[in-house]
């Protein structure tokens, strides 16, 4: 089938599967390069052939049989095609859902309390074991996990006292600068005080 859908295509027709399969191993190699793998250069050069050549191949082998067999049937196996596909990615799913992730586990200061009972110290430190952890997650669902904690501590620091909070972010306020040496640990300082 993809031998008579390459002939059946010509010139200009192989020229535009070549750049479907492009576009699909450069698409196939980002999504792989933000994912969380063991060896991302192999991973990615793994991922962008392979979708290169399932491209060239379904497209091929849908032309083949939209030339010996017409557009109907076509459609039908495009669509018993796509069903598969789509069962297949919902069982996998299921099955990653079901076992514990493999990825990188950060554990969260103070056994994960709320930054409300942490002290200023806390928070502090806090910011730079997220800052660390930060650099070496690669999963997009633990990186914006990570984001979100970080984004906790910082309010509740401006929250304690933003005079101080403004000192810091005015002094440069880096990833590896400690908020807490600017942030007053008196609980009236901030905008609760009465």
């Amino acid at each position: 089938m993809a031998a008579i859908g390459g002939v059946s295509l010509g010139g200009s027709g192989l020229v535009a599967v070549a750049l479907a399969a492009a576009v699909a191993a450069c698409l196939g190699a980002g999504i792989v390069r933000d994912g969380d793998v063991e060896q991302p250069r192999q991973a990615v050069v793994d991922a962008a052939w392979r979708t290169a050549v399932g491209t060239v191949g379904v497209l091929l082998v849908l032309s083949g049989c939209a030339v010996l067999a017409g557009g109907a049937v076509t459609a039908m196996v495009a669509g018993c095609g796509l069903g598969a596909v789509l069962v297949r990615w919902a069982l996998r799913s299921r099955q990653r859902a079901a076992r514990p992730s493999g990825g990188t586990v950060v554990p969260l200061t103070s056994a994960g309390a709320p930054v409300g009972s942490m002290t200023v110290q806390d928070l502090g430190r806090e910011w730079l074991r997220t800052s660390a952890a930060l650099a070496q997650l690669r999963s997009p669902v633990a990186r914006q996990a990570l984001v979100a904690r970080r984004q906790e501590a910082l309010d509740e620091l401006e929250r304690r006292d933003p005079i101080g909070f403004a000192r810091w972010l005015d002094a440069g306020a880096t990833v590896d600068s400690d908020p807490a040496r600017y942030v007053d640990s008196d609980p009236t300082a901030g905008y609760d005080a009465a």
